[in-house]
């Protein structure tokens, strides 16, 4: 990855055909594990290999990369297995965030309710929905009276729109 990173473009076509062997056998795995077969492992893959590809500037260097590869691909299956209509039960081990990211105090919901507030009604009630209770898309986008895409979409810029207002949050 670091040599990819680089440039290498034949070190990035190597790593991209090793992770494609590794993503199918644990995606597969995952799949049997929770009881879905393997219909849709290679789209999951794929899915994760572009994810890869489009996000490999946000891979630090000094960070394994298997951790952040299994990280995409675990978020490529829940996603796969929402558009299927299946709730996504995945073991805990396999949903754990890393200890770092995990709240410290109680100000965290403090944080969490200020962020919200910097976004205007609409977006605050889009993300309350999707991110915080967990609603589908369809079910947030029929009580809202959205159609499913557009609420993906506002989502998406509401969540952007957070990330943007976090990163200037002075640490």
């Amino acid at each position: 990855m670091r040599a990819a990173a680089a440039g290498d473009q034949h070190a990035y076509r190597s790593l991209l055909e090793s992770l494609a062997q590794f993503l199918r056998r644990a995606v597969r795995q995952r799949f049997l594990r929770i009881g879905c077969g393997d219909v849709d492992v290679e789209d999951v893959v794929q899915e994760t290999l572009l994810a890869i590809h489009l996000k490999r500037h946000t891979w630090r260097p000094a960070d394994p990369v298997t951790p952040w590869v299994v990280a995409i691909s675990r978020n490529k299956t829940i996603d796969a297995l929402r558009r299927r209509g299946r709730r996504a039960e995945l073991p805990l081990d396999e949903v754990a965030e890393p200890e770092s990211t995990q709240p410290t105090d109680d100000t965290s919901g403090q944080d969490l309710a200020r962020m919200l507030e910097s976004l205007d009604e609409r977006q605050r009630r889009i993300v309350q929905l999707v991110s915080i209770e967990g609603h589908s898309s369809r079910s947030a986008a029929e009580s809202l009276g959205m159609s499913e895409g557009a609420l993906r979409v506002a989502l998406h810029r509401s969540l952007k729109a957070l990330a943007a207002r976090w990163r200037e949050v002075p640490k």
